[in-house]
């Protein structure tokens, strides 16, 4: 299938934009055991998942085409399973990580999203996954990247009772459909493609963290990115 590649230095910069507003937001950061819209995640949890998702996504690139990722991928399974083996994948990783504090969570992260973001120029044409028959590259999936941390980003700013809203959303709306074959932007009646990337993803954006905040002693998602 033909496809328009991804504008690199667009994608690029959207990239490096949400790492800074992860970083940035971090350091704002004060009540860790915050709710945050992804389910029963509290910002600790969100930070966990930051970390392993930046963790895999440079194992992903460094394995391509033959990653983890690409093998689940060439199953050519429906969407639902995809979505179900991701969280549980989800799930199992944040069970296993250390007890460490937010910022520590979110230095990881950065850490490995910088060494991605350094590889990644050299590597943009090469095939990363293929799925039901289409060729997907480094850039395409650098695409799904800016999409999770833009949303990811959005959830620790609500989460401290703010905002993010990324320069370039059109370009995340462009960058789903490279990045995430698996799941279609639900077609809504709105002309704001952040928006449509919020409720694509099953976020509110009217979202407000409850008062007082809660605990919760168990802790899992299910939220596709």
């Amino acid at each position: 299938m033909e496809r328009t590649p991804p504008d690199r230095s667009r994608v690029l910069a959207s990239y490096t934009d949400g790492v800074r507003a992860i970083r940035a937001l971090a350091g704002r950061a004060g009540d860790w055991e915050t709710p945050t819209p992804c389910g029963d995640w509290l910002l600790i949890d969100l930070a966990g998942h930051l970390r392993c998702v930046a963790e895999n996504y440079l194992e992903y690139l460094q394995d391509a085409p033959d990653s983890r990722l690409a093998k689940l991928f060439a199953r050519d399974a429906v969407a639902a399973v995809l979505i179900r083996q991701q969280a549980r994948q989800n799930a199992a990783e944040l069970a296993v990580l250390p007890a460490e504090p937010g910022p520590d969570r979110v230095t990881a992260f950065t850490v490995s999203a910088g060494a991605y973001a350094d590889l990644v120029p050299d590597q943009w044409d090469r095939t990363h996954l293929i799925y039901r028959g289409t060729k997907y590259s480094v850039g395409d999936h650098t695409g799904a990247a800016c999409v999770e941390f833009h949303l990811h980003a959005w959830d620790m700013a609500r989460a401290l009772g703010t905002d993010h809203r990324p320069a370039d959303p059109a370009l995340l709306v462009s960058a789903w459909h490279w990045g995430v074959p698996h799941l279609r932007l639900r077609p809504l009646a709105t002309t704001d493609p952040w928006e449509a990337v919020l409720r694509s993803s099953g976020r509110d954006p009217s979202w407000h963290p409850p008062r007082p905040h809660r605990t919760a002693p168990a802790r899992a998602s299910a939220r596709r990115m």
